[in-house]
């Protein structure tokens, strides 16, 4: 019989197998709860993960705005690039020199044309890129078949060809396009800021040149002659849309009245389209006094604020813009007397814009804004929303008006 373990050894040995027990234990649990850390850090991990890309992507959307509001402010403190280069245009008489070539004009032969220096021809392209990118010409495949080039220039080549809005650039044609790029012009702009501070003078172009536009024009004849150029040429594409498009506007009518219709531009072609409509212009004295009229156009001197000649239809194509509402009234308010009489009641056809800043083409309404600025440098006047325009109707005495869009401005007939 094998003698019996001592006390110490046995209880020696049971410590050792609870304690390897034990540690196989915290193994296991150790293990699991590694597992479990595991499994949650790559939670975490891919949860981190996701927010540092949302967090890029956000600081990338933010620097692609900040490069786009970058662009947007670069692009309007240029604009000027634009309106210059369409002057220099204008002065190198390029829609002149390009419309009488009579088809594709290359860039070398717009050079030798315009009898420049061949190290400013550089130049000269940038500006008619800038000019085609614009809309302003545009470019067609022409193919040279001059016998004396060499046989590798007898190849095809791109040239000029005017487009719509350089057709208006024309001396025939000639519009506002260049009329305000002048420094006359320019000038009030530039106190703009000093002006709306408190600085001296009704307007800015009075607070820049020491006296109205108006009263500028008469002391500056060739001023006067430009802006009367500008006014013709602008009537002279309103009236050929006017008397084609809107020919329902003239039924009945057989008198008009032409109100600050310059040397007749509208009431020549009014008088064309419509023979039995007696047409008048009316303007002032040295407006009229060289113009001529025909059988059914007569030229009247005078003055919109004191009266105007009895007739079916007053006539009004941007002029109650230059004036402020009190002016307006007053011009309303004579053109109601002059279109109602026992007999007969009448109209007033304006042409003028009609705001829409929050709705409509973008394109129309930015051009009506600036417009309306380029109305607060120079005048008392402004461009009106509906709202406006209603009030002053109802005011001077009108009971209705309709209004039919014709490009950015607008007819509106008003009814006593």
């Amino acid at each position: 019989m094998q003698p019996c373990m001592p006390t110490h050894s046995l209880v020696s040995h049971l410590y050792s197998i609870i304690l390897v027990h034990s540690c196989i234990e915290v193994c296991a649990h150790i293990s699991t709860k590694m597992f479990i850390y595991n499994h949650y850090s790559q939670i975490l991990l891919t949860f981190l993960h996701c927010i540092a890309w949302v967090a890029m992507a956000e600081m990338g959307a933010k620097h692609k705005e900040l490069l786009q509001a970058q662009a947007h402010l670069y692009k309007h403190t240029n604009y000027y690039a634009n309106s210059m280069s369409l002057k220099c245009a204008v002065e190198l008489s390029i829609p002149e020199i390009i419309n009488h070539h009579g088809k594709p004009m290359t860039h070398s032969q717009l050079v030798t044309a315009l009898q420049i220096p061949q190290s400013r021809s550089t130049h000269l392209y940038r500006l008619m890129r800038l000019l085609v990118h614009n809309g302003f010409f545009t470019m067609q495949k022409v193919h040279d078949h001059d016998e004396h080039l060499q046989l590798e220039l007898q190849e095809e080549l791109e040239g000029y060809v005017l487009t719509l809005s350089s057709k208006l650039l024309l001396k025939d044609h000639r519009t506002f396009a260049t009329a305000f790029l002048g420094p006359t012009f320019q000038k009030p702009w530039q106190v703009l800021s000093g002006w709306i501070k408190g600085g001296e003078g009704d307007t800015p172009f009075e607070a820049a040149h020491g006296k109205g536009i108006w009263d500028y024009g008469l002391e500056h004849p060739d001023v006067s002659n430009l802006f009367n150029e500008a006014m013709a040429g602008d009537s002279s594409v309103v009236s050929s849309v006017l008397v084609t498009e809107c020919k329902a506007m003239f039924e009945g009518v057989t008198s008009l009245v032409d109100v600050g219709g310059g040397i007749g531009v509208v009431g020549r072609a009014i008088a064309e389209a419509f023979p039995h409509i007696k047409c008048h212009v009316l303007d002032r004295p040295h407006v009229v006094a060289s113009c001529k009229g025909r059988e059914n156009l007569e030229f009247v001197a005078g003055d919109m604020f004191q009266g105007i000649p009895s007739a079916d239809a007053v006539f009004l194509k941007w002029i109650l813009h230059d004036w402020n509402d009190e002016d307006c009234l007053k011009i309303l308010k004579r053109c109601r007397e002059a279109i109602v009489s026992k007999e007969k009641v009448g109209k007033v056809i304006i042409i003028d814009i009609v705001v829409d800043h929050k709705g409509g083409n973008h394109d129309s309404t930015e051009l009506q804004l600036m417009l309306d600025t380029v109305l607060a440098i120079s005048v008392d006047g402004r461009e009106r929303s509906e709202r406006e325009w209603e009030k002053l109707f109802m005011e001077s005495g009108f009971t209705s008006y309709k209004i039919t869009p014709l490009g950015f401005r607008s007819v509106i007939e008003v009814f006593p």
